[in-house]
C-alpha cells in the first residue's frame, strides 16, 4: 500500500509545482488541495507546521515540509521508503 500524500498549494506557485512534479515522476498518488482562498485551511496550516507558505506537503498524516525539504528527502535516499510506507489518512483535504 502506498503512502497517504497530501500537497497543500496554490496555483502559481513554482515550489508548488516542482513538489508536484517529483511526486508525479514518482508515481506516487497524492491529493492537492488548492488553499489560495481559504484562509481558515491556511491558519491550520501553519498551526500544524509553523509555516506560513506553500507548498505544506503531508505523508501519512505528517507534515515533512514544502519544497526544499521534499528534495532534501530525496537526495538522502529517504523518501521512497516513507512514500512506500502505507497510511491511514487524516490530515484535512
Amino acid at each position: 500500500m502506498a503512502a497517504d500524500v497530501v500537497l497543500y498549494r496554490t496555483p502559481w506557485c513554482g515550489f508548488c509545482v516542482r513538489a508536484a512534479e517529483l511526486l508525479g515522476k514518482k508515481g506516487v498518488p497524492f491529493k492537492e488541495v488548492d488553499v489560495s482562498d481559504d484562509m481558515g485551511r491556511r491558519r491550520w496550516l501553519a498551526q500544524v507546521t509553523g509555516q506560513r507558505t506553500v507548498p505544506q506537503i503531508f505523508i501519512n498524516d505528517r507534515p515533512i515540509g514544502g519544497c526544499t525539504e521534499l528534495f532534501r528527502l530525496e537526495r538522502a535516499g529517504t523518501l521512497d521508503g516513507m512514500l512506500a510506507e502505507g497510511g491511514a489518512g487524516g490530515a484535512p483535504e
